[in-house]
């Protein structure tokens, strides 16, 4: 697959977090680019969407991103879902992946980590 083939779901209860992230996978040329604002929408959006990667914010609102990672999982084993967090990082890292995260990394995301994740995501390694 090739990356802008890929649909991308960014989960974020920032809006300017959401955008940010929306543009610089745009700039890479994928045209499918679905958002929620928290973690319900999330898991809607995922089941209408069905994306390749899921971008997920780990404190939102409604239900957290841990739950909603442990929704999407139970409909769908195989979603990758990559989970972000700029606070108590190492207790929703473990949690993350116990729950069944794909990755995991540290706000503010970066472009560079953004684009890595979605390579890999395009050659089927992430």
């Amino acid at each position: 697959m090739v990356i802008q083939d890929l649909k991308v779901l960014i989960c974020d209860d920032s809006m300017f977090a959401r955008k940010k992230m929306n543009m610089t996978i745009s700039a890479l040329g994928i045209n499918e680019v679905y958002e929620a604002a928290d973690g319900e929408e999330a898991v809607a959006k995922y089941k209408e969407n069905k994306p390749d990667v899921v971008f997920m914010d780990i404190i939102m609102p409604r239900i957290t991103g841990i739950e909603a990672l442990k929704q999407i999982i139970e409909f769908d084993p195989d979603a990758k879902v990559v989970m972000a967090s700029s606070v108590g990082t190492q207790g929703h890292l473990k949690e993350a992946l116990r729950a069944g995260a794909a990755d995991f990394l540290q706000k503010p995301i970066s472009d560079e980590d953004t684009r890595a994740i979605l390579e890999n995501a395009a050659k089927g390694v992430l």
